[in-house]
């Protein structure tokens, strides 16, 4: 009974978490989290199929660090890109326009594609089968987001 009852409050804090976040930030920061996600899982991946092959080395772990800090100031900039946008939009009443968003979740779908295909990629290098319609889904939804 008591594992019940422990396995009911766990389901309630996450629940709550998430709708916290969800209020808290909304699609995008769902959009974030997704990205972060993925970035850690294709460090983590790709760390592992390196081990597998025998040629896991921190300087190349380091390299995918640095590899991703570079995302992250790509973000920053779209970010900063619609902030901009939205202020050029607001200054000027004769258009008539509301903008809030654009370069930011294209950027993070962008990403969130490449990373995909990255994990997937160090999933077959680690022996893992990944069907080829889902290689070529994740390609096909990263030049969607390119366009």
């Amino acid at each position: 009974m008591e594992n019940d009852n422990l396995f009911l409050g766990v389901k309630a804090v996450i629940a709550a978490a998430a709708g916290a976040f969800g209020a808290a930030f909304g699609w995008l920061g769902w959009l974030v989290a997704a990205w972060v996600a993925c970035m850690v899982l294709d460090w983590i991946s790709g760390s592992a199929a390196a081990a597998a092959k025998g040629s896991w080395s921190s300087a190349a772990a380091r390299a995918g660090i640095w590899h991703k800090g570079g995302m992250i100031l790509v973000v920053l900039v779209a970010a900063l890109s619609d902030c901009v946008l939205g202020m050029v939009v607001e200054h000027l009443p004769a258009l008539k326009l509301e903008y809030t968003v654009l370069v930011l979740p294209v950027i993070l779908v962008w990403y969130i594609f490449t990373e995909l295909g990255s994990i997937a990629e160090n999933a077959t290098a680690m022996g893992a089968p990944v069907p080829t319609w889902l290689t070529r889904l994740l390609a096909a939804g990263r030049q969607a987001a390119e366009q």
